[in-house]
């Protein structure tokens, strides 16, 4: 029973944050609007995808990009540092509790309190979309759903990860901000920044090389988009992406970058946490 208890105590600790309650409120505002406004991608004018499914997924994915890794990394860089800092963790593992127990229940527990955020903020424009569009896309918007929640979980384990290797809750906030920063802006710069010096500002005709194109899909904010136009092939009107003639990786492979980075997060951070010294 060491597993549920550690899951039912985490849920109860993220709920009760101020600063989660708000991201979370910011989310379904901004998400709200965006599909109020139906913000519509420029098309090309032989485009038989529908406006209105269009204008919906465009406005699902811009608070996705940014808010849910906000969400993700910020209800999970304290779940370890905190207890560490604070040192309550001694606590909890002198109950019946293994450190595995600890790190994989506030990863479960943790992943269902972002899941209640997300399905929060897409009902709203789920009703939005149902009132006000000239039609809904049901099969493909609970697709969508569904990998928003898994892509939330993927920064959960990051976040879990990092803060299994911090001592204080000071210097996992930093950390998380620094991730935030990379996944979001940084890593795009890298990619910019390694294509200027091999092949120049503007790509040649033949595209960039293959493995600027891998470097650019390792990061799990690109690897979603893949996986997006796996189980939703219109997307493929609506999002761009690095151009090369000569390599382009597999849609589903956005799933396995995806899937790398939550197992390896997690076993890097249960690593970390069950060699430290804490007693």
């Amino acid at each position: 029973m060491a597993l549920p208890a550690i899951v039912r105590k985490d849920i109860r600790d993220s709920i009760r944050s101020r600063s989660f309650i708000a991201t979370t409120l910011l989310f379904v505002l901004v998400a709200g609007f965006w599909a109020a406004i139906q913000h519509i991608p420029a098309m090309y004018s032989d485009s038989e995808v529908p406006t209105s499914t269009l204008a919906l997924l465009n406005s699902m994915g811009q608070p996705m990009a940014f808010f849910v890794p906000m969400l993700g990394l910020g209800i999970s860089y304290g779940s370890i540092a905190r207890e560490r800092d604070s040192g309550s963790i001694k606590l909890a593992l002198s109950l019946p509790n293994s450190r595995r127990d600890v790190v994989l229940g506030k990863f479960i527990g943790r992943c269902a309190v972002l899941s209640v955020a997300i399905l929060s903020g897409y009902s709203v424009v789920a009703v939005i979309a149902l009132v006000t569009y000239e039609s809904f896309a049901v099969v493909e918007f609970a697709l969508y759903t569904v990998l928003t929640v898994f892509y939330g979980a993927v920064y959960v384990a990051i976040g879990i990860g990092f803060s299994s290797a911090m001592r204080s809750q000071a210097t996992a906030l930093g950390g998380a901000a620094g991730l935030y920063v990379l996944f979001l802006l940084g890593w795009d710069v890298i990619a910019a920044i390694l294509q200027t010096i091999t092949v120049g500002y503007v790509p040649p005709d033949s595209g960039v090389p293959p493995w600027l194109i891998v470097v650019y899909a390792l990061n799990p904010t690109a690897a979603v988009g893949y996986a997006t136009r796996a189980i939703i092939p219109t997307f493929d009107e609506i999002m761009s992406y690095p151009v090369s003639a000569s390599f382009a990786p597999p849609k589903w492979a956005g799933f396995a970058i995806l899937a790398a980075w939550l197992v390896l997060s997690l076993g890097y951070g249960y690593r970390r946490f069950q060699s430290a010294d804490i007693m």
